[in-house]
């Protein structure tokens, strides 16, 4: 049932659909990258050939044309385009800055043989005949007919060619590499595996009605489904290290805002900005993040002419007492005095005589906040001891004067 309706390829393209979406809006916002134009370029063809191969696909192939059997020349085409970008793809993807060079003279190489394959699988079918309309026995029903034959035995023969190459280049690659690179690379090995598996099926089947024996079963009910399961296990493969770097990188985005979440609420009262670039439940990770941070060096910068230089060097002498390294209490000192002068600013406290305080500048007192880790070390440091016994004195220090009432 799945078969006759193409179930067994429309479902794996539907999944395949769905990655290509996924991927599209970075394509969208980053046209030039030449790995993602590759990975779509793969996803795309992957969806053509899982699509052109169901079986409603083949017969209203044959019947838009006219011609019978016109679908077999156009999956053949497709798989072979797919062979040929997943091995740029691989070049590409395994291609540092410093192999650009290389990676675009193996991807020319790679681009003219398959059109040369295409081209030649189209001719033979040209110059072919096959009357008969197969649609899931053609391999074996045409295996001994001039020009048709050579047609099939070119298109596996680049198949298998296509899987041993990125199979070899994949398993290399996947002994040097970790996490979820190297499990996306053992997927596509995989895949490829199914691959050379779907032609082995194919290649028995051909040679058995060379020989007067049906193994037709192989072709038309096996190979099939192996070739379904193929393009899933690639697809995946060459999608999961992408996806799994953006999880990691938004991940990573939402830890560092909610890190300096802290440090930006300690500074809010003296933030200059009067729009928030990043408001509303749309906005990206990384506009939020940008705008915490601009946000948090406004207010450094507006409390800056109040830091003391004398005040953060006692925070540094009593934060190496407990720090666990010397950065941690580098930071815990710079919080004490961001702290401090935080204190002091809100206080309007007058600044001292002779100062300037458009000359004066965090850099000459503080450390951590040119440094993007040092501002997270900060943030932390806020709810040290440390810092709150700072804070605490800052703000008795420079309590206002409470009125004694008049009798």
């Amino acid at each position: 049932m799945m078969r006759s309706q193409g179930l067994d390829f429309y479902i794996p393209g539907a999944f395949l659909v769905v990655i290509l979406l996924l991927r599209l809006p970075a394509l969208w916002r980053d046209p030039r990258n030449e790995l993602l134009r590759s990975v779509c370029a793969v996803l795309a063809l992957a969806v053509c050939v899982d699509f052109a191969t169901a079986l409603p696909s083949l017969v209203a192939i044959n019947r838009f044309t006219g011609v019978p059997n016109a679908a077999a020349p156009l999956v053949y085409s497709l798989l072979t385009a797919f062979c040929g970008a997943s091995i740029v793809l691989i070049i590409r993807w395994n291609a540092g800055p410093e192999k650009a060079a290389w990676a675009a003279r193996w991807t020319r190489r790679c681009y003219r043989v398959t059109a040369v394959v295409v081209v030649a699988i189209n001719v033979l079918f040209v110059l072919g005949d096959a009357p008969v309309e197969r649609l899931t026995d053609m391999d074996t029903y045409y295996a001994s007919t001039p020009y048709i034959r050579e047609m099939l035995l070119l298109y596996l023969l680049a198949h298998t060619a296509n899987g041993i190459i990125v199979t070899a280049l994949c398993w290399v690659w996947a002994r040097q590499v970790h996490g979820a690179l190297r499990a996306g690379l053992i997927l596509i090995c995989i895949g490829h595996l199914f691959n050379l598996a779907y032609d082995g099926l194919k290649f028995t089947a051909i040679v058995s009605r060379w020989l007067g024996h049906d193994r037709d079963y192989l072709s038309a009910g096996v190979a099939p489904v192996v070739a379904s399961l193929s393009v899933i296990l690639i697809g995946g493969g060459f999608v999961l290290p992408l996806a799994s770097q953006r999880c990691s990188t938004h991940w990573d985005q939402w830890r560092r805002f909610r890190q300096l979440r802290p440090l930006w609420k300690e500074l809010s009262a003296a933030t200059q900005h009067t729009r928030e670039l990043a408001e509303g439940p749309r906005a990206s990770i990384e506009l939020r993040v940008t705008q915490l941070e601009a946000d948090i060096h406004d207010g450094i910068l507006t409390v800056s002419p109040y830091l003391d230089a004398e005040l953060r060097a006692r925070a540094l002498l009593r934060a190496r007492e407990t720090a666990g390294c010397a950065e941690e209490a580098e930071a815990t000192a710079d919080a004490a005095a961001l702290a401090d002068a935080v204190v002091v600013w809100a206080r309007r406290v007058p600044l001292p005589e002779g100062s300037d305080p458009l000359r004066q500048n965090h850099r000459s007192v503080l450390v951590s906040p040119d440094d993007p880790s040092g501002l997270v070390r900060m943030s932390r440091a806020l709810s040290s001891d440390v810092v709150r016994s700072f804070r605490e004195a800052a703000a008795l220090r420079h309590t206002p004067d409470i009125p004694v009432p008049q009798r």
